[in-house]
């Protein structure tokens, strides 16, 4: 008999395309760079541009407004999205525990309009026979809402653990459950970090090793990035640099430098940590025998985050429980903000790293999370699997999406799965061929479709822009009026695709947030991811 193999998903929050050591990076990432090295790296891998529309796809392999999360997990039914993972939108863990495989969770869910009483949508009642985690979008490091094991809340977990850091426990219980495996079951492990999503929080000693470490500023790390980027076959020669956020100072120009500089050591700080976890994951794979028949995905679930603290009004922002909390555990008030009085790091801020900074995370794209050009939806995307028969240490070229990401994982454990319509991947993993088919993404009223090279995209409210990413994967030349007709046939095959998944037309999203007073909140600051 076939040996089944063991799947593990790591996910990472708000990571940008060029963060990690292996796509560029300055970040030390030795253990994402050495799963890299033994495995296989996928120069054009896609997202959905935001945290739970990019979850669900991950996880049931359908377009995220199939799902009921077209953008987060607010109701706005019946004229907008339920907000919450619907029954029919059949999980990964759901597919694989029925084919008599093992399944945990251990992070953040964020799937769930119901985040106070265990519903159908949790995922202990999503195929996870163990959970460990936080239900709601983000928050504290240091004491999280929003926490539970299995359906138990533990809010004071944090407080009796006094060196708890989310970071760690969520590396800590996917070792703990490796420990347990014996071999003969196969098991899908899900490991959703919350790093390095906002606030910028991290442990003095892992931001002091950061310390200096972004001294020449954006500008000239960009060039940097671009440069690795290259030479490591990630972007063919000749793909350039957009220009910086034309709303951001040069590095030259800069006031507060000591300041701007401390928000990416602590966001650099943060994504070590992980990386850390993730080496202890891998060592406890060595360890137990299970590495070689072991697939791990690691991906980003949107590009980088540009978004400022607070949203809106700061009282209103400090007052929501599921996200931000009282105080520290001792009591001490919480400094929220991102300004330069505001030193990140400590649990006691709450704090963002802003948009110069993601700009360079996103290098060489333009744009960030809740868009879809380039630095919204672009994700590294590495995956190991010594007796896969991957192509160890290349780059696939392939342009892909979320909606691959199920069927090639049933595909490698030889079940079948009717409502997965998107090909394997797993033979471009081997260094064949695929086609991909027509890939494309709503978000906010932020459209694209792209077939082949060809990226048709929009901003919500603005004319479609045309690029040819084989050779312009930056976007900075817009050929849209050089070829009408080809911007025209993409954007019926867009509408088609949109009609086909149930988009919900933008306007009718904004039209019902105005009537609810809500549009502040959700369509201009983002909620909870």
């Amino acid at each position: 008999m076939t040996v089944r193999p063991n799947v593990i998903l790591v996910l990472a929050d708000d990571l940008g395309y060029s963060d990690i050591g292996c796509y560029g990076g300055e970040i030390r990432t030795p253990n994402l760079d050495r799963l890299a090295a033994d495995g296989v790296r996928l120069a054009q891998f896609y997202n959905t541009a935001r945290c739970s529309p990019s979850r669900a796809s991950l996880l049931t392999g359908l377009h995220p407004h199939q799902t009921g999360i077209g953008i987060l997990t607010n109701d706005d039914g019946p004229r907008g999205y339920p907000g919450t993972l619907r029954p029919e939108a059949t999980t990964v863990a759901e597919v694989l525990g029925g084919a008599g495989y093992d399944t945990a969770m251990f992070g953040k869910w964020h799937l769930t309009g119901q985040i106070d009483e265990p519903d159908d949508s949790w995922p202990t009642r999503r195929g996870f026979d163990t959970f460990f985690g936080t239900l709601s979008g983000c928050g504290s490091y240091y004491w999280p809402s929003t926490l539970h094991d299995g359906e138990k809340p533990v809010g004071d977990l944090p407080v009796v653990q006094r060196d708890f850091f989310y970071t760690d426990e969520i590396s800590q219980r996917a070792c703990d459950y490796l420990d347990g495996r014996d071999g003969a079951t196969p098991f899908l492990m899900y490991v959703a970090y919350t790093a390095p999503h906002w606030p910028l929080h991290a442990k003095p000693e892992d931001v002091a090793a950061y310390d200096g470490a972004f001294a020449d500023g954006w500008d000239t790390l960009r060039e940097r990035r671009l440069e690795r980027l290259h030479a490591s076959g990630l972007l063919q020669q000749g793909t350039g640099l957009s220009e910086r956020d034309p709303s951001q100072p040069a590095w030259e120009d800069v006031a507060d430098l000591e300041w701007q500089q401390r928000r990416m050591e602590v966001y650099a700080a943060q994504v070590e940590v992980m990386d850390r976890g993730i080496g202890r994951i891998l060592d406890h794979l060595d360890a137990t025998g299970l590495a070689d028949d072991t697939i791990v995905v690691f991906l980003a679930d949107n590009g980088a985050c540009a978004e400022e603290l607070p949203f809106g009004d700061p009282e209103v922002f400090r007052a929501r429980r599921s996200i931000v909390p009282a105080s520290t555990r001792d009591g001490a008030p919480l400094a929220l903000g991102n300004t330069p009085d505001v030193v990140p790091g400590p649990e006691e801020t709450y704090a963002s790293y802003g948009q110069a900074w993601a700009n360079l995370s996103n290098t060489p794209f333009r744009l960030y999370k809740r868009w879809v050009h380039e630095g919204g939806i672009a994700t590294p995307f590495v995956v190991r699997w010594p007796a896969g028969g991957l192509a160890d240490g290349q780059v696939v070229h392939t342009p892909f999406q979320l909606t691959h990401v199920l069927p090639t994982l049933l595909d490698a454990a030889g079940v079948a799965h009717p409502a997965a319509p998107a090909p394997s991947m797993l033979p471009a993993w081997r260094g064949g061929e695929v086609d991909p088919g027509m890939l494309c993404w709503e978000h906010l009223g932020n459209s694209a479709v792209r077939r082949g090279g060809w990226k048709l995209v929009r901003e919500h409210g603005d004319p479609w822009e045309l690029y040819d990413v084989g050779t312009d994967r930056s976007e900075t030349d817009d050929l849209a009026a050089q070829h009408p007709e080809l911007v025209a046939e993409l954007e019926a095959a867009y509408d088609a695709w949109a009609e086909r998944v149930g988009v919900v037309p933008r306007q009718q999203i904004v039209d019902l947030y105005d009537e609810l007073h809500r549009r502040r909140v959700v369509v201009e600051g983002g909620v909870d991811g």
